[in-house]
């Protein structure tokens, strides 16, 4: 599907450059919101961009006076688009390999290492930033849900679109499915 701007190139006219007002930040400019591809209620505020999913934050969780989720992988008003699988379905590697970014090794009741063949392009997020969403069949751990079951958050309007991570021991982000959800502008 072509807008405007496309045909414009394609015929080899400069496409219309959009001006921000000025009192509008670039960061502003760049923000989105994702909703549900559904039922088009926005499951986050605006959000803006960074590079790359950040490093994960160093959490001495076995230390902790309480239990509860790890500090955020993402910082809040954020959002990173996950290049490598992630999430459920978890198949049998032939070498030791962590089982998805930033998550470790898993393995099955074999000892054979397992790694995921889940979707990419993921967009990751600070879950404190998402809105709407119920818990649906997380594989649980000690202190939240984990990622190895797959899709375990769902819109109010019933379709899962998002993965999250919230157990001590595991980064603490939310996944929201490329295939479920959509940016817009806000």
């Amino acid at each position: 599907m072509h807008d405007r701007r496309d045909q414009d190139q394609e015929a080899g006219n400069a496409a219309p450059k959009h001006r921000a007002p000025a009192a509008e930040s670039a960061a502003e400019a760049e923000a989105v919101v994702f909703v549900c591809m559904a039922c088009e209620v926005p499951l986050t505020g605006p959000l803006t961009r960074l590079p790359a999913v950040p490093e994960l934050p160093y959490y001495a969780w076995w230390d902790a006076e309480e239990p509860g989720p790890s500090p955020p992988t993402v910082p809040s008003g954020r959002y990173a688009v996950e290049t490598e699988p992630y999430g459920a379905p978890l198949v049998v590697s032939e070498v030791p390999a962590e089982a998805m970014p930033r998550y470790g090794t898993i393995s099955d009741e074999h000892g054979q290492y397992l790694v995921s063949q889940g979707p990419r392009g993921n967009i990751v997020i600070n879950p404190d930033d998402a809105h709407g969403l119920e818990y649906h069949h997380a594989s649980s751990a000690c202190c939240g849900a984990t990622p190895t079951g797959g899709l375990n958050q769902r819109c109010g309007c019933g379709t899962l679109v998002a993965t999250l991570c919230s157990d001590c021991c595991c980064p603490y982000e939310l996944h929201l499915s490329a295939d479920h959800v959509r940016a817009v502008l806000p």
